[in-house]
């Protein structure tokens, strides 16, 4: 992996910033700012320019990302959890959320040319090229399983629509085609614009849902068996008696899943033209998380009690109901899916381009290998998306395998690399510090219990039968 490093002239240092923006941006040094400026006028300089996003844009981008259908299955992590371990789950979630992405921030400003995960890794680690190539293939089978699970449920949401009008894999292939024609973007500057529409799709859907849930006089079923058959609809401070660990394992795993998208921030960050202004787009991101993290599944928790299934739609009595309320969430099911492909493929064509001129130029062979990349990336999530018998479960095995990394122990390295032999400077930063190595132990218990509980899971399913791999059944909620 390169180190690069970029020559300050004389007219760049002329370019620094003012006192005043110095003391705003007091994690950003004057070598940074000129190794940013550096890298912004080169990218400039291309035909296809990157590094052109504002904070405001890098915020929808975020939103767009994070304002998912997950938030839908949250109420069902309440219903295993109940109110206290639950939303205390939820809060420090979103307060780990915050702190290891300023960390991520604070790295990556002592680090500008970092292009993506992969070369976070490989500075975190001190430089190794193994931890290089480890991040890279976490990074591939991390998202790339997501997009598969965005296939799966774009299936899902036309199967619900059409009342199963046609073979499910027909309807993968439809999503997995609409996916990579809008998956030709090559700037996230392009796909944020994508990202708006997309918050506002999923705002509009869970608005529906609890609307419907409110009005309707019972949920119609849940994973303990159709209403009443599970006694009139109740909540509940803890855990109902029967509910085991591995239960109690994956709701927590569905919550931090939620709250752990960091494997795409260094890519959103190496795309700002001011990447020293992220903790403003942060900051819109964090307020979002909160309220529709915590209020909509407490309310959807409140109106289906124990009958609340993953995602909610599914327990809505009315088929009416779930129609009108899904239907929107086919936009953010695609924007998601091209965010995470449009991240995965920049990793692959940069390292098939290499410094050539095809990567940043609009010429026949640049643009031949980029859609040839992505078609590639979501032709294996489409595979992915019809072998695997339960993606849920899947997702489980994910937010503990890779999340443990990605949203916890990379970014507890890092801020040891930061302030190595200062990290009890003062009280400040000493507390800081403890929080840093309680990340780090919240990431190995969800690599080691956690991954046992998700596999566990996948057991369990397996042992009561799976779907056979390119099935036409129906998957409609």
């Amino acid at each position: 992996m390169a180190d690069f490093k970029h020559e300050r002239s004389s007219e760049e240092k002329g370019r620094r910033p003012s006192l005043l923006v110095r003391q705003l941006e007091p994690d950003t040094d004057d070598q940074s700012i000129d190794t940013i400026t550096a890298l912004v006028q080169e990218d400039h300089g291309h035909e296809i320019k990157l590094r052109t996003m504002s904070w405001q844009k890098a915020a929808w981008l975020l939103a767009g990302d994070q304002v998912c259908l997950a938030i839908m299955a949250q109420s069902w992590s309440l219903s295993v959890l109940g109110w206290v371990p639950g939303i205390l789950t939820m809060v420090f979630a979103g307060i780990f959320f915050w702190i290891t992405s300023m960390t991520m921030h604070k790295f990556i400003m002592k680090h500008p040319q970092i292009m993506d995960i992969c070369d976070f890794g490989y500075y975190a680690f001190g430089k190794s090229r193994i931890a290089y190539h480890f991040t890279a293939f976490m990074l591939l089978c991390n998202n790339i399983m997501l997009i598969g699970f965005h296939v799966l449920t774009g299936a899902k949401v036309i199967n619900t629509l059409s009342d199963h009008s046609q073979c499910t894999v027909v309807f993968s292939v439809i999503t997995t085609l609409m996916g990579i024609v809008m998956s030709l973007p090559r700037t996230l500057k392009h796909v944020s614009f994508m990202s708006m529409f997309s918050a506002a799709c999923m705002g509009i859907a869970i608005l529906l849902f609890l609307v419907f849930a409110g009005i309707e006089d019972a949920p119609l079923y849940g994973y303990l068996g159709e209403y009443p058959t599970a006694g009139p609809v109740r909540t509940y401070a803890f855990p109902l008696a029967g509910t085991t660990w591995v239960g109690c394992m994956n709701a927590v795993l569905n919550i931090t899943f939620l709250w752990v998208p960091q494997i795409l921030f260094p890519t959103f960050i190496s795309e700002m033209e001011r990447p020293q202004d992220f903790p403003k787009s942060l900051a819109v991101l964090t307020a979002i998380s909160i309220f529709l993290f915590i209020v909509p599944p407490a309310i959807g928790f409140h109106y289906l009690g124990q009958y609340a299934t993953a995602p909610a739609f599914g327990s809505l009595g009315p088929v009416v109901y779930k129609k009108a309320s899904f239907a929107f969430v086919i936009v953010p099911t695609l924007v998601i899916g091209v965010i995470y492909a449009n991240v995965s493929a920049k990793f692959v064509y940069n390292r098939l381009m290499g410094k050539s001129h095809h990567a940043h130029s609009n010429t026949i062979i640049g643009w031949t290998a980029w859609v040839g990349v992505m078609a590639v990336i979501w032709l294996i999530a489409f595979i992915f998306a019809e072998v695997i018998p339960s993606m849920g479960d899947f997702l489980s095995l994910l937010g503990a395998a890779f999340d443990s990394f990605f949203g916890f122990i990379f970014f507890a390295v890092a801020y040891w690399q930061l302030f190595r032999g200062r990290l009890f400077a003062n009280v400040g930063r000493g507390i800081m510090s403890v929080v840093h190595a309680i990340v780090m132990v919240v990431g190995l218990f969800l690599l080691g219990p956690g991954l046992y509980a998700a596999v566990e899971a996948i057991i369990a399913d397996y042992s009561g039968g799976t779907k056979p791999a390119f099935s036409c059944a129906n998957v409609a909620i």
